[in-house]
């Protein structure tokens, strides 16, 4: 399925055959597609770039589909990352993670640091955090996958 050009999202680099790796929504996903472009909110003289997320219902494109600025799908990658090595030990606390100490890491970023930590906010954090560990782990290979991928562009790119 073509992803539409018409749109205010401009695409430049696309996967239009995302909906046959959209790890275990495959090959069924509504997600059809990826694509990197200039944003949608760009104003005269000031052009961003984006990452869109293209979501079809079977009858039309969805509203449901979203756009990112690419430091922010990077910094997503960074909290997926961070949440896994944490969930690599968390075994050691009896819930999952230290109440006592909730924040889990601190990572440097322009100048300040991106605060990752287990939400005590959310008043059935027990179990949603056992829930979201299982989770993890069912989806271990599918996600390592997608890491390694990532890695060795990383190694290619010089990081």
């Amino acid at each position: 399925m073509k992803i539409p050009t018409t749109l205010k999202h401009k695409p430049v680099l696309v996967s239009e055959n995302y909906s046959q790796v959209d790890g275990r929504y495959a090959p069924d996903s509504e997600a059809k597609g990826l694509s990197l472009g200039l944003a949608q909110w760009n104003d005269r003289g000031k052009v961003d770039i984006s990452a869109k997320v293209w979501r079809h219902t079977g009858g039309k494109w969805s509203r449901q589909s979203e756009e990112l600025p690419l430091h922010r799908v990077l910094d997503l990658a960074i909290l997926v990352a961070s949440g896994m090595v944490h969930f690599r030990e968390a075994y050691r606390h009896e819930g999952l993670y230290d109440p006592e100490q909730p924040v889990l890491d601190r990572i440097g970023l322009q100048g300040d640091a991106m605060t990752v930590s287990v939400c005590t906010d959310n008043e059935r954090i027990g179990e949603d955090i056992r829930l979201f560990s299982q989770a993890l782990s069912d989806d271990g290979e599918l996600i390592g996958e997608r890491l390694r991928v990532l890695s060795g562009l990383l190694k290619e790119m010089g990081y």
